[in-house]
């Protein structure tokens, strides 16, 4: 006789084994300017200074367990000295994944935190060689700090809350 051990585990109170399949990974959209190619040269020396903004994305697919995570870069290089842009590269890359055995209360973060980090080197590697193929150094962008991002965006979302309670109290006042 065979015995199923995920059932008593579940019986005594313990958390269920989460399962996370990645299904599939996508370019959903790519685009790179070289401003120095169309526009010429900056004058004079130039120095790069690059900045990255990342948005996250994630929505439950029509299938059960299923969830598709967006994660979108824009890579900007301008010029210290005179700020014109040298390059400008954008990227959404998403995945379609396969969750079980995540809480409910957990399943907004998990999307948000561990599903980008696991597309991040792909990420990475496409953006390293979208920048060389575009005739500059490859760019390696540093790692994310998914947890800091969802944290500030948990804090960001807080104090709009705030904002926009705080005059409808205000006129309840008057």
């Amino acid at each position: 006789m065979v015995e199923d051990t995920q059932q008593p585990q579940a019986q005594n109170g313990a958390q269920p084994q989460v399962k996370m399949q990645i299904l599939a990974q996508f370019i959903r959209d790519l685009s790179f300017e070289n401003a120095v190619a169309t526009k010429g040269a900056p004058q004079g020396e130039v120095q790069p200074e690059i900045t990255v903004q990342v948005s996250l994305d994630a929505r439950k697919r029509g299938a059960d367990h299923q969830y598709e995570v967006m994660t979108k870069f824009r890579v900007t290089s301008s010029n210290k000295s005179d700020n014109t842009t040298l390059f400008l590269a954008e990227l959404d890359y998403g995945g379609v994944f396969h969750i079980e055995g995540v809480p409910e209360d957990q399943l907004h973060p998990f999307l948000m935190i561990e599903c980008p980090r696991i597309l991040f080197p792909f990420v990475r590697r496409i953006i390293s060689d979208l920048t060389r193929d575009g005739g500059f150094p490859p760019f390696n962008m540093d790692p994310v700090d998914f947890v800091a991002l969802y944290r500030q965006e948990l804090q960001r979302r807080a104090q709009s809350q705030q904002t926009e309670a705080a005059p409808a109290a205000d006129q309840r006042l008057s």
